[in-house]
């Protein structure tokens, strides 16, 4: 089985970057199953059923996100419209949407969980707990994990603690991609950050002037995406042995395109 997970998809770029390489990357590849991070996808701050229906139309399986989940005030009351698009897990139970999602590939059924680290971050549930709490109800599955955080310590910490468990733990929320790619020693394919799909010319996905203004002057400036230069596509591709449930080989991409 071979699945591609796609970096955070940053606003208007990030959809055009996505929707110009994905073709060629499913034919390249012979993928059966596209995940992408799709919390920063309309307007570089969470995402809506307009540009979700746009992302699936693309090519996307299942959208995951992270702590921009909820930035577009009308996303909580459209996730039940969203079936495919999930949120992080370790929120509380009685918020809209679904922390994991289980699909039917073939004959095999794949989970994907969403997870929100804490490091840095706004307070939520322990992902390692929560994972443990899911993991009981899809251990025959393959298990394919999100862990959205900023601190690498604690991706590492929750990639080793989930080593033979997880098929695969991908970091994302960072937007750069990282040079660690690898098979933990209990078979888990583990990255601390994929990246992300946007402006290559940029701070994170977003024009550079208003980041250099506030680190210069420790004024809050209005972010806005840039949709202008070169367009960076990364992503982690990985193929599951569908007896084992473990990564037979997988590739990191990192495309640069003309904008």
């Amino acid at each position: 089985m071979n699945i591609l997970f796609v970096g955070d998809i940053i606003g208007r770029a990030g959809r055009k970057v996505f929707s110009r390489s994905i073709d060629d990357v499913k034919y390249e590849y012979g993928l059966d199953l596209v995940i992408v991070n799709g919390e920063n996808s309309a307007g570089g701050f969470g995402i809506n059923e307009k540009i979700y229906k746009e992302l699936r139309s693309k090519g996307a399986d299942v959208i995951t996100s992270g702590n921009h989940i909820w930035d577009k005030k009308e996303t909580a009351n459209q996730l039940d419209n969203m079936e495919y698009l999930i949120r992080p897990a370790n929120y509380p139970e009685d918020v809209p949407g679904n922390g994991y999602i289980t699909l039917s590939i073939g004959v095999t059924e794949v989970t994907v969980i969403n997870l929100l680290g804490r490091v840095f971050m706004n307070p939520i549930d322990c992902p390692f707990r929560k994972f443990d709490e899911i993991y009981r109800k899809v251990k025959d599955t393959v298990v394919i994990v999100d862990f959205h955080a900023e601190a690498t310590s604690e991706k590492a910490a929750f990639g080793f603690y989930v080593d033979g468990r997880a098929s695969v733990v991908v970091g994302t929320h960072t937007h750069v991609q990282t040079n660690d790619d690898r098979i933990l020693p209990e078979g888990t394919l583990f990255m601390t950050d994929v990246g992300m799909c946007g402006s290559l010319d940029s701070v994170i996905g977003m024009n550079k002037d208003a980041p250099i203004k506030r680190f210069l002057t420790g004024i809050p400036h209005k972010f806005d995406v840039e949709n202008k230069g070169k367009l960076v596509f990364n992503a982690l591709f990985f193929e599951i042995d569908e007896n084992t449930y473990k990564v037979k080989r997988y590739k990191k991409i990192f495309k640069v395109f003309e904008g």
